[in-house]
């Protein structure tokens, strides 16, 4: 069993959209990483299932859910191990999500081999029972450590935690949600409950990594990027709570050109890392053992959706 050493001592920049993150004496190119796993990440798809329109003022001809897929499949035909994890928003933006609610875009994740993803605030413009049935059509599991649903219609679809294991790398994974109220109209939540991210995190790290022994844990994390105030977010959450090793980050839109790295009172580092909306981009963390030691290291890069790479 792998265990889980500081890990992140460096960060430098490979090339543009390419960074390693590894040990000082790590290494040196990226031909050095053979990955364990391959982590394939998006947040904030807002029903983009098409790309940007030709004469859009931004973003022109990216995104769209059918150049994602032909990404990721080859992705996949270059590595066994891949993971492929959303951080919420999936739903609300466009009208393929005024007509279908949220269906179609779980539907076609589902058929892409999304692994998990976690709840947006978005997630709930419908409602719990909008919610939950466009979920019918997930057929994946969506995680919500911190929101508390067993008295809702989510409760048949949203689990706390995942843990899957690549040969005999176990990894771990839990979501959390943003506070609802402020943000969410009070009837669209009905009776789900918001817990503390920092308490919530805590035990999950607890559970993963002691009672199921994983190696590497993540977090799906719809809390935001920054705030200016004492609102919680990913740099607060990484600070606070040990042995979180990956943040994928949602809410904020934030486009992270290179993941962040934040070392908390005892010394160990979380990595936070978001690609902004709308499917423009999607990120990588390729995750792979040194032969001179068990300290995981990581390579981290992203793609330009309907950019040729």
């Amino acid at each position: 069993m792998i265990s889980r050493k500081e890990f992140l001592k460096q960060a430098s920049l490979f090339s543009a959209g390419s960074f390693l993150i590894g040990p000082i004496a790590g290494l040196n190119s990226k031909s050095d990483i053979s990955p364990a796993v391959t982590i394939l990440y998006t947040n904030d798809t807002h029903a983009r299932l098409d790309p940007f329109p030709s004469n859009a003022r931004e973003f022109a001809g990216l995104g769209g859910i059918a150049q994602r897929a032909s990404l990721v499949k080859k992705i996949r035909s270059q590595n066994k191990n891949v993971l492929l994890l959303d951080a919420g928003d999936v739903f609300q933006g466009t009208p393929w999500f005024d007509v279908y609610g949220g269906s179609v875009d779980l539907k076609l994740m589902t058929e892409m081999n999304y692994d998990a993803m976690t709840i947006g605030n978005h997630e709930f413009d419908r409602g719990p029972d909008g919610f939950a049935e466009a979920a019918r059509k997930a057929g994946f599991p969506i995680l919500a450590s911190n929101y508390f649903v067993r008295e809702t219609p989510l409760n048949p679809f949203v689990q706390r935690q995942l843990v899957r294991e690549i040969d005999g790398f176990r990894i771990g994974i839990f979501g959390l949600g943003i506070r609802l109220q402020g943000v969410v109209d009070r009837g669209l939540y009905g009776d789900v409950r918001y817990f503390d991210p920092i308490q919530v995190s805590q035990r999950m790290v607890q559970s993963l990594r002691i009672h199921n022994h994983c190696d590497y844990v993540i977090c799906l994390s719809h809390l935001g990027y920054s705030y200016n105030d004492d609102k919680i977010d990913d740099l607060k959450l990484a600070k606070q709570v040990e042995g979180i090793d990956l943040i994928i980050g949602g809410h904020t839109h934030t486009f992270l050109d290179a993941p962040v790295s934040v070392e908390n009172s005892s010394g160990s580092k979380t990595v936070i890392t978001q690609m902004g909306h709308s499917g423009i981009r999607l990120g990588r963390v390729d995750v792979s053992l040194s032969d001179s030691s068990e300290t995981p290291e990581i390579y981290s890069r992203y793609y330009t959706v309907g950019r040729q790479e």
